[in-house]
């Protein structure tokens, strides 16, 4: 071999020793370098970094706040309704050394079902905590326990090297079992309201039906005393009128009231009486002043 030869060759070696130490760090990673497993220098800034070639490694991690979906958990609040709560958290790894120490070479996928066995426990310890009930995680007050349950996690995975940003519920039903019996019992608690409502109506028109009768009778009542009133006054002026002329002239008033009782007794056109001739009701029929037609 020649000495042109070995001298490329040689440059060829030590360009590679050089490129081999030289290391980038990205703006959304942090990196570990590591000496037979040890950690000899972290690079938390991104740039360039150097290592010793063949002797040291780079481990990158994700510096970037990740989401995980948690698997839907079963928690049963103070009122005995028990629910399926599907949650996701947001987390990042906050100490690269500590995140390192906790779950070694098996990187985010240990990471994350580490802190999903925090995260499960936590929710059904929180929404399953005295006091809380069915309505409150329903409801718009759940931001409470979510915040609640967010500081326990935090807390909690902080060992880990990760920091958990926030925990949200996204869904949160009933168990498939419970779906039926609720069901039926919203059903029936929809039809004992209908029941009522059409109770209280008829309720209502009955009271309106009774009034209106009430009403009639009343208005009845009123006219007929008042026309009891107008026809005894009537009765009462043709009373006075027919003294005032009885005692104006007592004989034609007789003979008026004789040929009214006749105009009565002889209507129709067959009218007979069977009557003794000298009966007084003839008396003007008999008289010789009498005009008969």
């Amino acid at each position: 071999m020649t000495r042109g030869m070995i001298g490329l060759i040689a440059v060829f070696g030590v360009l590679f020793l050089l490129l081999s130490s030289i290391f980038i760090v990205d703006e959304r990673e942090k990196a570990l370098v590591l000496q037979f497993g040890q950690i000899v220098k972290v690079q938390e800034e991104p740039g360039l970094g150097f290592k010793i070639p063949l002797i040291q490694e780079v481990v990158r991690y994700d510096d970037r706040i990740r989401a995980l979906d948690t698997p839907e958990t079963e928690v049963t609040p103070s009122d005995d309704r028990r629910l399926v709560v599907d949650a996701f958290a947001r987390y990042r790894i906050s100490d690269v050394v500590q995140f390192r120490q906790a779950v070694g070479v098996g990187g985010l996928a240990t990471a994350e079902s580490r802190l999903a066995g925090i995260l499960n426990p936590t929710i059904r310890e929180v929404l399953g905590a005295e006091g809380v009930t069915s309505g409150t995680i329903l409801s718009a007050d759940r931001v409470v326990l979510v915040n609640r349950i967010t500081t326990q996690a935090r807390a909690r995975a902080r060992p880990l090297g990760l920091e958990v940003v926030d925990v949200r519920l996204k869904q949160t039903n009933l168990p498939e079992q419970n779906l039926d019996a609720t069901f039926n019992r919203m059903r029936a608690e929809r039809e004992r309201e209908a029941a009522d409502e059409i109770a209280r109506g008829e309720e209502a028109a009955q009271r309106v039906r009774a009034q209106a009768d009430r009403t009639v009778v009343e208005l009845v009542s009123e006219a007929q005393k008042t026309a009891d009133i107008i026809r005894g006054e009537a009765d009462a002026r043709r009373n006075a009128i027919f003294g005032a002329a009885y005692g104006a002239d007592q004989e034609f008033f007789e003979f008026r009231r004789s040929l009214d009782a006749y105009e009565r007794g002889l209507q129709g056109g067959n009218s007979s009486f069977v009557i003794n001739p000298s009966d007084p009701f003839f008396d003007y029929l008999r008289s010789p002043d009498a005009i008969v037609e």
